[in-house]
């Protein structure tokens, strides 16, 4: 008979009460009690008129209701994610669209490029009426296809004298250049190109090695600038 009414003191107390379980429904409380806890307490918060405690059944209206709350914000900022990142590549499918036609079309850049260079200022010079007039379009038709380029976000990589980059040059050789610091470009064997931020063909680079050495501001000056 002592162990039953033991018993019965051990469940009654293990059982949480009305004010107990309103508390644990409080927003923000980790100790969240399982739904057989809210029925004893329910039950045990029952009147006469066999009626649930209205302060227990508001908290956790409360409580259902901070849950739903949180899986809204959820939801909507998921949703502001998907619309940023379609955003993000509808703007990079716009950019970087023409790729493919820039890489093949500055091949055509190259050799108006090659045209120029193989004559000489003095060959210009002395050349006759009709060949400088043809020296003329060419220079014309080159300044024409660099605004073109430019407009579609497509710009020449000129790197001379500039840091050597990686990410943008393509090292060729390296030679010793006392009046250059190291890993300085010292010579363009033909430009590169780049569309927006994309590199389309690296620029095909001679590096001095062997100079004095960079002063650590210029490489964090370099840095800043390439970020």
């Amino acid at each position: 008979m002592t162990n039953t009414t033991e018993k019965d003191t051990d469940k009654t107390a293990a059982t949480p009460t009305a004010e107990e379980i309103a508390e644990a429904l409080q927003p923000g409380n980790d100790n969240q009690p399982t739904p057989e806890d809210v029925l004893a307490a329910e039950l045990e918060a029952m009147g006469e008129d066999g009626e649930p405690d209205p302060f227990i059944v508001l908290e956790r209206l409360r409580a259902e209701n901070d849950e739903l709350n949180d899986k809204l914000l959820r939801a909507a900022a998921e949703m502001q994610n998907i619309r940023k990142r379609s955003e993000r590549e509808r703007q990079e499918a716009g950019q970087y669209a023409a790729t493919a036609f820039a890489r093949d079309i500055i091949s055509v850049a190259d050799n108006l490029a090659r045209a120029l260079q193989s004559m000489g200022e003095e060959a210009r010079a002395n050349a006759d009426e009709a060949t400088k007039n043809l020296v003329d379009g060419i220079e014309m038709t080159e300044r024409e296809l660099l605004n073109v380029f430019q407009r579609h976000g497509i710009t020449r990589i000129d790197p001379m004298g500039e840091r050597f980059d990686p990410n943008m040059h393509e090292a060729m050789f390296e030679a010793e250049n006392p009046d250059m610091p190291a890993g300085t470009v010292m010579s363009v064997a033909q430009c590169g190109y780049k569309i927006a931020e994309r590199v389309l063909r690296p620029a095909m680079v001679g590096v001095s090695k062997g100079g004095p050495k960079v002063p650590p501001e210029a490489k964090t000056e370099d840095s800043e600038q390439q970020s």
